[in-house]
């Protein structure tokens, strides 16, 4: 623990390094360690498409979704072609089109409403028509295999109230397959209820875990804080990996060995999911952790929502205040981790 705490001590160093005489409440992307670059000044929810050169994002919360091009910085729109109520969610399927998650009706005046009640599309990659309906709500985000036609989702009792007891959650998987070019949902089945386990929760489907996909990394919203869970597709056997009372860990992008996920956490302030940053979390249950960003040392912001490469070379995320609804960002930052682990080597040694 120690250890730790001397090489956070160090990094958190370097940051200062890159901002001095800069006032408190200024933002830390005023000074960027040099492993870390803005690729955007808008935009949240990144995703990595699979060759690692594109980044999917979404514009603002029930906004449009946007693609940008790593090496030319072009952006180009993916959702304009069509009327919608906004997305809250875009990510890449495994054959190239766009798993989008959005409401059919939104009320500015009252927009919570709307990101409960959302629903999943498929948009061709071709973009020449409007997204098609797979027919199913989902709560917040959905998991995406990166290997395979393959996707998981939450359902929560505000969204089938006339099937689920309130306050409960659940979790289903299924393939997507096409029929005459038109996908839809098949081999639907549940994963996981949260009745059935032995403490409260609301859950949230994040990840499949490489690499066979035999488990998915979830979140435990509400138990200890909030927890990184998993759970096993064959024996439904549920593993706590955060296992930290008192502390905000919420799964975000998983790392393509499998070893290891991020995670939003609070454990450098425990001032809880407003003034979040990214960790490495390990998954073996050891519950050892590794701070990758230190936004938050700033008053007012966080980093958030997380994702890394398919080559575990590079990770996307974004910066938030800490005023800021869960998910909303402002702007897509990328970190090379290859440059952020020499950095804690040379802390280490």
């Amino acid at each position: 623990m120690k250890r730790d705490v001397h090489i956070t001590c160090i990094l958190v160093a370097v940051m200062a390094l890159c901002r001095p005489g800069l006032p408190q409440t200024a933002s830390p992307a005023d000074r960027l360690p040099p492993y870390i670059t803005r690729l955007t000044w808008f935009g949240e929810r990144a995703d990595w498409s699979a060759d690692g050169k594109r980044i999917l994002f979404v514009e603002k919360t029930y906004g449009d979704v946007y693609e940008i091009e790593i090496a030319t910085r072009v952006i180009r729109p993916l959702t304009h072609h069509f009327y919608h109520y906004g997305f809250t969610r875009a990510l890449y399927l495994a054959n190239g089109d766009i798993l989008l998650s959005g409401p059919e009706a939104f009320d500015p005046k009252n927009p919570h409403v709307s990101r409960v009640q959302c629903f999943l599309y498929v948009l061709s990659k071709d973009l020449t028509g409007p997204p098609t309906p797979l027919g199913t709500k989902c709560s917040e985000g959905p998991a995406v295999s990166r290997r395979r036609m393959h996707i998981a989702w939450t359902h929560v009792s505000q969204q089938y109230p006339d099937q689920m007891p309130p306050g409960s959650s659940r979790i289903w998987e299924a393939d997507i397959v096409y029929d005459n070019g038109i996908p839809r949902l098949a081999n639907q089945r549940l994963v996981l209820d949260s009745n059935e386990l032995p403490f409260r929760c609301t859950l949230e489907t994040q990840n499949f875990r490489l690499p066979d996909e035999k488990e998915l990394i979830f979140s435990a919203y509400g138990y200890q804080g909030t927890e990184v869970c998993g759970v096993d597709l064959v024996t439904r056997k549920v593993t706590n990996y955060s296992n930290a009372p008192g502390q905000y860990d919420e799964p975000e992008g998983l790392f393509p060995d499998g070893q290891y996920t991020l995670v939003e956490c609070d454990r450098q302030n425990r001032r809880g999911s407003n003034h979040v940053d990214l960790w490495r979390l390990r998954l073996d249950g050891s519950g050892q952790l590794e701070r990758l960003t230190f936004f938050s040392d700033f008053a007012g912001y966080k980093a958030s929502n997380g994702v890394i490469s398919d080559d575990g070379r590079l990770m996307a995320f974004q910066l938030a205040r800490s005023s800021d609804p869960a998910g909303v960002g402002h702007g897509i930052f990328i970190m090379d981790l290859e440059a952020f682990f020499k950095v804690a080597k040379q802390a280490k040694d």
